[in-house]
């Protein structure tokens, strides 16, 4: 989805607007987040790894400020973006299309004095997924090195309104350039800690005939995006057993929005041994 041509310029749209919190947080969150992580960092002109850097919203206050920064997507479309800004303010920046499950290139082994991953990336990765992550953040990391990132915890069913059911009909919108209705339903399986978002797009083929009835020629798409929350008592032994130490949640670090972020999401900070 993150590399279809409509959708992945939509998302580009949503990292760039300040009117909304959909794809990254607004600028002055941003500004206050980096600010709290480099208390923890402690150093200057230190080396970082912007894991799903987006435009580069986080990587270019970092590299204003004297950082070394890399960033890597998966989205080709918002890394064009963030090089072309990047070399527009003349900010010596490395932006990488790449996945980050996949080996950390040899260069990169322990290279890095932090490694971020910020906006609850951490989240929509399965427990297979979730230990090559961390498999490899540890790889690039320094000894000492952070890994600082967020989640949501167990209250975000709750703030987040889950489970419901909604649904939007579009003559253009997110999910396609042509007419499309959207059919949205959200699932809590809390013995699995996990959050299932569905969406069933419902849109015109070539074929279809002007009706206000949907017809066998119509076509559809399904989106399913799973969501893990967790806990210091559930996230704190996952961390360690990897390899991790000095391991501490930070709460209530985001700012009051009106849809509940400031209690429901939880940054962690981790160090390499």
């Amino acid at each position: 989805m993150w590399e279809d041509e409509h959708i992945s310029q939509y998302l580009l749209e949503a990292h760039l607007n300040q009117e909304t919190d959909s794809a990254s947080r607004k600028r002055p969150t941003i500004i206050n987040t980096i600010d709290w992580i480099e208390t923890l960092l402690k150093r200057k002109n230190a080396t970082i790894l912007d894991l799903g850097c987006g435009p580069g919203l986080y990587c270019e206050i970092l590299a204003e400020r004297g950082h070394a920064v890399t960033g890597i997507d998966f989205s080709r479309r918002s890394i064009e973006y963030a090089q072309i800004e990047a070399k527009k303010k003349a900010l010596d920046i490395e932006y990488i299309h790449t996945n980050y499950l996949d080996d950390p290139p040899e260069a990169f082994q322990n290279k890095f004095d932090l490694v971020m991953m910020i906006f609850c990336d951490f989240d929509v990765l399965v427990p297979d997924e979730r230990g090559v992550l961390l498999k490899n953040v540890l790889q690039v990391l320094k000894p000492g090195g952070l890994f600082i990132f967020d989640t949501l915890n167990a209250k975000a069913p709750e703030k987040m309104n889950i489970p419901g059911r909604s649904w939007e009909l579009e003559e253009t919108g997110f999910w396609k350039r042509e007419p499309y209705l959207a059919l949205s339903e959200t699932f809590h399986y809390p013995e699995a800690m996990s959050i299932l978002q569905q969406h069933i797009v419902i849109f015109e083929s070539d074929q279809t005939s002007k009706s206000d009835q949907l017809s066998e020629s119509d076509q559809y798409s399904i989106y399913r995006f799973w969501t893990h929350y967790y806990s210091p008592e559930t996230l704190i032994p996952i961390l360690s057993a990897c390899g991790f130490s000095c391991i501490e949640n930070h709460e209530n670090l985001l700012p009051e929005d009106g849809l509940g972020s400031k209690e429901m999401v939880t940054f962690y900070s981790a160090m390499k041994q």
